[in-house]
């Protein structure tokens, strides 16, 4: 009888049990899967922040490799040796692929793809290039020789370990040498010319490759599951403040609109618009090798487009200031390639409309100050009314089209002229006085 009812109840029970058994298996992440991301443009901690999440993902879902397209002209130092840190202690195999065709893995990215446990290339590509620019200007030759040393001796253990030419890859330090991809195959700098993703894993499928710890890994590519693995939307927006052209408007731009809100205080929108403009550039500023010298030329240049709305230099002060400004720009960020510095045409492009606009917003500002306020009670000092009353001391005038109440230090007749002084803002009483023959207004007389 218990037997029958346990039965029964499993019967019941079953569908459900598989039900949940599926639920289990969906949920659990597909394995040998590729992942696979792209970087391009230069080199900096945001490209490194990207690479070391996708490296934790391909670990995490237990990816059969981690394929990252690379085409970049170079990048900063520091970002570049966390990034190959992270691909040579990787438990995923990584795959550096420069590709498309046009591509190249220059400086910077010449040691990322030397760390790879693959290196590929595509046809029509470069790579190599990888000498120490020092940052900061000129150094002597003991600074640039230990500058040398230092990158060469990291390009031999990273190349060692992987099993390529230790001789030639050094060469790309010391001696500045690029090589196309027949060469560098030749060479033994890289393991695979592949035309597309398809032609790449075909090559590398089966093939036993050789991890940077000593343990050998066997690539299985072919008709397995590939995952794209995107930049979060924080990574893409700080990766676009990190070209310095854009890190220098914003902060140009911020810079004027604050200043636009200080000559008109309770505007808001200036000021909120301004501080976030400021804020983001100094983030990207901050990532990147900013010269402090640059900063305070902007500042400086600011400065000029001020006085000369104040004085008459004839534009002697404006032109200060936009020199001051692009020269600032062209400063502001020490990068080692031409891709991450500013570029002249950025700097003029922004200097001169940013110059004629603050000279133009300065020179408003101090014409209304110098102008005298025509409206309020204010605006009754200084002005000529008449006595509609004798003011002895108390009486009326009419003054600015009102009728008010008056006090003059001196006794005045029905109909005179008399100027105000001042207004009692507490009682409501102009205090006037006489006003002086030399006051009264000119009449025709007719002869």
């Amino acid at each position: 009888m218990i037997r029958h009812h346990v039965c029964s109840l499993f019967r019941t029970a079953r569908p459900c049990v598989i039900a949940a058994l599926l639920l289990v298996v969906a949920s659990v992440p597909a394995a040998s899967d590729i992942v696979r991301i792209t970087i391009e443009g230069p080199i900096h901690p945001i490209s490194d922040e990207y690479i070391g999440r996708a490296i934790d993902h391909a670990t995490k879902i237990k990816a059969d490799a981690l394929l990252i397209y690379l085409r970049t002209p170079g990048g900063l130092a520091d970002s570049t040796r966390t990034i190959v840190e992270k691909i040579v202690s990787s438990k995923v195999p990584v795959i550096i692929y420069v590709a498309p065709s046009g591509s190249q893995a220059a400086s910077a990215g010449f040691f990322i793809l030397q760390a790879a446990d693959v290196a590929a290339m595509a046809p029509g590509t470069n790579t190599g290039a990888a000498h120490p620019v020092a940052l900061g200007g000129k150094v002597d030759d003991v600074m640039k020789s230990k500058m040398e040393n230092d990158a060469a001796a990291w390009m031999r253990s990273v190349v060692a370990k992987r099993g390529r030419n230790v001789e030639a890859a050094e060469s790309a330090v010391r001696e500045s040498k690029s090589w196309s991809e027949p060469e560098a195959l030749k060479l033994n700098l890289i393991d695979v010319i592949a035309k597309d993703q398809a032609d790449l894993f075909q090559q590398l499928d089966g093939r036993t490759i050789k991890r940077f710890d000593g343990s050998a890994a066997t690539l299985r590519l072919v008709g397995k599951q590939e995952q794209v693995f995107e930049m979060t939307l924080k990574q893409r927006i700080l990766g676009f403040l990190m070209n310095p052209n854009i890190a220098f408007v914003l902060f140009s731009i911020g810079l004027l609109a604050l200043y636009a809100e200080f000559n008109n205080p309770g505007a808001i929108l200036p000021g909120v618009i301004g501080l976030i403009f400021v804020l983001l550039s100094a983030f990207a500023l901050n990532l990147l090798p900013t010269r402090f010298a640059g900063v305070a030329l902007i500042l400086a240049a600011f400065i000029l487009f001020a006085l000369e709305a104040k004085f008459t230099s004839h534009g002697i002060l404006g032109a200060g200031g936009v020199a001051a400004m692009t020269l600032g720009a062209l400063l502001l960020v020490d990068a080692p390639i031409p891709e991450m510095r500013i570029k002249l045409a950025t700097a003029l492009a922004v200097s001169i409309p940013l110059g004629i606009i603050t000279v133009f917003l300065v020179s408003i500002a101090l014409k209304a100050r110098r102008n005298k306020v025509a409206t309020g009670t204010e605006g009754l000092v200084g002005e000529i009314g008449i006595a509609r009353t004798p003011l002895s001391p108390a009486g009326k005038i009419f003054v600015h089209g009102e009728l008010w109440d008056a006090v003059s230090p001196k006794p005045v007749g029905v109909g005179e002229q008399v100027t105000v002084l001042s207004v009692d803002l507490e009682s409501m009483k102009l205090h006037v006085e006489p006003t002086t023959t030399s006051e009264q207004p000119a009449t025709a007389s007719v002869g």
